[in-house]
Order: C-alpha cells, then structure tokens, then sequence
C-alpha cells in the first residue's frame, strides 16, 4: 500500500492583537506633516534630545572597552534569540520555586484579561503602575478602566502624561514634548488641591507631583501594582527594573500584590549577564554610570516585599518577528532610546508621528514586523520609510542592532508584496522608479538627459528649483519639504569640454612639435620607447 505525505502543516506565528497600541491612524507622512508645524514642539525635543545625546557621550567616552561591550551584549541578545523557547522554560521553572506564578499571555488582549481578573480577585480599585512600555503596547490602563479599575502612573513623565490625557513620544521621556510651563497648567487642571501660585520650577512640579503620588501609595484599596521588567533572568527568575525616581522601588515593595506584565524578548540566560547590560543600558539612556535605583526581585519571600508575585509572559507578535531571519535582531533592543536621540527624523517629528508605543527608529522596524505590514493603506507600512538611512542609530546601538540593514529589508519585503498583490507597476513610485532604471543603464541615454537638464538652469531664478506642481510624479513629495537645486553643467559635458582647453591649449604652445626627452646623466637622452629605456646597471652607474 502506497503511502501520502500529507506534510506538516505551516502556521505563522500570531501578530500583536489589533487593539494593541502599535499602530496608528495615519501613515508617517500625513502625521509628521502636522507635527513639523508645531513650532514649540520641534524646539522642545531639539533642547531635550541634544542635552541626552551629550550626557551620553560623556558616559561612554569614559569605558575604555566600550566596543568591546557593545559585542558582548549583541552576542548574550543572539544567544537569546537563538534559544528562546528553552530559556522561557526554565524562567517559568525558576521563578515557580521562588514562589511565583508564571502566566502565557499569546497577545494583548489575553494579557489584558488575565491582569483585569487578577486585580478584580483582590477587590482592586486603584492600581500603582511602575513606567512600563509593554503595559502602554497592549492598552492595559484602558483595559483595567473598562472593568472599573483606576491604573495610576507613578513615573513623573508617565504621570504628565496621562494627566494630560495624551500619550507618550518617548522611551526613556515620554513627556519629552512637553515643556515647563505646560506641565504646569496640567497639574492645576488634574490636581484640585494644588496651589494656584505654584510656579513651573522644576523642584515645585515634583514635588508637587510627589504629594500628590504618596497618597496614593499609602491609601491602595486592594494594594495590587503592575510594573514591567527590563531584565528577566532565566537561571534564577529574577527580574530587574532600573529607574531614577524611587516610585518603582516603592510599587515593588508596598502592595501585597505585584503583577508584572514582561515581553518574552527580556529574558537573560543568566545572573552574571547582568554585569554587561549594567554597563551599557545606563549609559546609553541617562548618560548615567549607572542608574540611581536598581531594583532586583525573585519570588516572594515571607516578610519582604509583596506576599504575591505574577508574572505574565507577553508574546503580541514577537513571535512573528522571531521568525523573520533578518528582521529578528529588532527583538534585541534594551529599551534605551539612544537610537531616538540621535536620528534626525525623530528630532523634528516626534514620537506622536509613528502611531506606535515604539516611536522612532526601533519602533520603525518593530512595529511593522509585530502587526505585519498589510497592503498600502495600513499606515505601519509607512513606517520602514521613516528614515534616512544615515546610520547613526546603528552607531549608538548598545547591542549593535543594525537596524539601517533591517529597514531596507522591510522595504524590500513591502515592495515585493505590493507587486505581488497589485502587479508591478501599482503607481507614480513603481513607473518612475522603473523609469529611472531604464535610464540610468545606458550610458548614452542618461548623458543626453542630463545634458537637457543643463539649459533649465538657465530659465529658473536662484539657486533652487522652488516647489514643483503637483502634476509632476514624485517631484512635489521632495519640493514640498526640500530644496531642490538646479540642473548644473553634467560630468560629460564638463569633461568634454576640459578636454576640448586642453587640446586647444597644447595646439597653440611652439614646441607642440614631438620633442625629444630629458638629458640624463652621461648624455644619454630618454625616450618612451622601450628600446631607448636604461638598464638597471646603467641607472645605478
């Protein structure tokens, strides 16, 4: 009897849930054109983002070994990646013996639900949050109010923010587009009890906003806290978070309960690792030696800290990213935001233009590798385009993400899926990018080009072509923003003519005649023939 190989079946993996944040409304160009027209907020994160780039550079010009650093973290992130089922096991092996109970949440909305069912168990009313970007991915305090349930950020900037009713732009200042004076009518707004004559000195504001915090803490119904991790370690299952304030040293150690929601990509192989990543995270985001507040925790231990501890493993597409070969370093970022300080396309727009809980280079090839890129009018498609591909994320990298590489590949990825899907030539990029092959192999045709291009220099005043109408392809999308200068004179053209002077320059000279080479020493006349040439002997006579 014969037999039928019916295979295996192919599944891939699971994206973010849709009602994640990593996505937004609009694509990249339409929300960064509104955002390079606030004036105070391109100053505000131009003042901000150059005084973080300079602490940093301080800090790093102070390790000797640096690089050496840097490939040390990148090699521990590929053991991670390489092995990531194994370790996640002997995380939840780990931290089961310290007491724990670990949870599998495959994406937002499961993560979601098993925090809402945790804190309603305990009759929570009001829950303490440590700054977390997993818990902002996934909408968490959104979730917890639908059930009734306050999430209260302890993190200054987080709080800023959601005072505000706005949302961060930032990794390390999610309040970074905000400035003194607007922080300050946020606060009289959303703090009944403050004094109108409060001035908007940074002392004042936080100390305003630490009253305002220390209530809280010492009046939580229920007392439940939520935090995120920056590390979690698979051979002793402790997790690591590093701040500046206190307020998450305070959330891990008051509540009876603490819940930590943890993205699978924060696993480390082991407690030693953490000396490489102590090095490099707090000199990457802070520009700091090392943080002020470096909270390790394991379990629950009687007495100390919390008498119930939860952890929730969150996949949300990262699986889906883990699958891609050349996409899945995107998985080894630490979270510092060093990538964001120094790309010239965050410094104008802002994170507010990338529609994600990840803004700016990191969020421009993770998000659209953890929601998929679905088609033209899906704005997470924009968003490997949001970039000028000069490099400097890559060179700041503390785990040497190469994340130029990546974005070409997401290109690529896109384009081959738009033609695909809607043949080859969908549009004015396609026609004119096909036209632009065309041209530019054959020498002949793109020489006459540019020597047409040449008289239209002539026509047009300054030194710039000017906004260009619509009508034209492609051209208005560069004008709009750009200078674009006028045609000058082509290689060719140039080099034709250098060599039509030179010519004419040698015809004129008397002696243009064939004349006869330089005496060497002994009489003797040299020639270019190799007839003429001496020997070697005779050079050294």
């Amino acid at each position: 009897m014969s037999t039928v190989d019916l295979g295996i079946p192919t599944i891939r993996p699971q994206y973010a849930s849709p009602s994640s944040n990593l996505r937004g409304t609009q694509s990249f160009p339409e929300a960064a054109r509104g955002e390079l027209e606030d004036g105070t907020l391109r100053e505000n994160l131009r003042r901000a983002t150059a005084t973080i780039q300079s602490k940093r550079a301080s800090a790093v010009r102070e390790v000797r070994d640096w690089q050496k650093l840097r490939n040390a973290g990148s090699a521990l992130k590929w053991q991670v990646t390489d092995h990531l089922p194994e370790l996640l096991e002997q995380l939840e092996e780990s931290v089961t013996a310290a007491g724990g109970v670990v949870h599998w949440a495959r994406d937002g909305d499961e993560a979601g639900e098993i925090v809402t069912r945790l804190a309603l168990e305990r009759g929570a009313e009001e829950i303490l949050k440590v700054k977390s970007m997993a818990t902002q991915e996934i909408g968490l305090d959104e979730t917890l109010e639908h059930a009734g349930i306050r999430a209260i950020e302890s993190d200054l900037a987080e709080l800023i923010v959601q005072l505000a009713g706005d949302t961060p732009s930032h990794i390390l200042v999610p309040a970074i587009h905000r400035n003194r004076a607007e922080i300050r009518e946020i606060f009289l707004r959303a703090m009944p009890d403050l004094d109108p004559s409060i001035t908007d000195e940074p002392a004042e504001l936080a100390d305003a906003a630490r009253r305002f915090l220390r209530e809280k803490f010492l009046d939580m119904p229920g007392s439940v806290a939520i935090s995120g991790a920056n590390f979690a370690v698979a051979d002793t299952g402790t997790l690591v978070i590093v701040e500046s304030e206190g307020n998450g040293r305070m959330c891990l150690t008051l509540p009876k309960t603490l819940i930590s929601v943890v993205g699978i990509e924060k696993i480390i192989p082991s407690f030693q690792d953490l000396e490489v990543f102590m090095q490099l995270l707090p000199r990457s985001s802070t520009g700091e030696r090392m943080n002020p507040y470096t909270t390790l925790f394991t379990g629950v231990t009687p007495g100390d800290g919390p008498e119930e501890f939860h952890l929730v493993l969150l996949d949300n597409g990262r699986s889906a990213v883990l699958e891609d070969p050349e996409g899945r370093s995107a998985l080894h970022c630490i979270r510092c935001s060093a990538c964001l300080n120094v790309c010239p396309v965050y410094s104008r727009t802002g994170g507010h233009a990338y529609g994600s809980t990840y803004p700016g280079p990191i969020g421009a090839i993770l998000s659209p590798q953890m929601t998929g890129m679905h088609g033209p009018d899906d704005p997470n498609t924009s968003l490997p385009y949001a970039s000028s591909l000069c490099g400097a994320c890559y060179d700041v990298c503390p785990v040497k993400i190469d994340i130029p590489k990546i974005l070409v590949h997401l290109r690529a990825e896109e384009v081959d899926d738009r033609r695909e899907t809607k043949g080859e030539f969908r549009g004015t990029w396609d026609v004119a990018m096909k036209g632009a092959s065309t041209l530019m192999s054959s020498p002949g045709a793109y020489d006459k080009a540019v020597r047409a291009a040449g008289p239209l220099s002539k026509v047009l005043r300054g030194k710039n072509i000017g906004k260009v109408p619509g009508m034209i392809p492609l051209v208005p999308g560069w004008t709009d923003h750009r200078d674009l200068p006028k045609p000058g004179k082509s290689f060719r053209s140039w080099w034709d003519a250098r060599e039509k002077d030179a010519a004419r320059t040698e015809a004129s000279r008397p002696d243009s005649g064939t004349a006869p080479g330089p005496e060497l020493p002994g009489g003797a006349v040299a020639s270019d023939g190799p007839d003429d040439a001496p020997t070697r002997g005779e050079e050294q006579r």
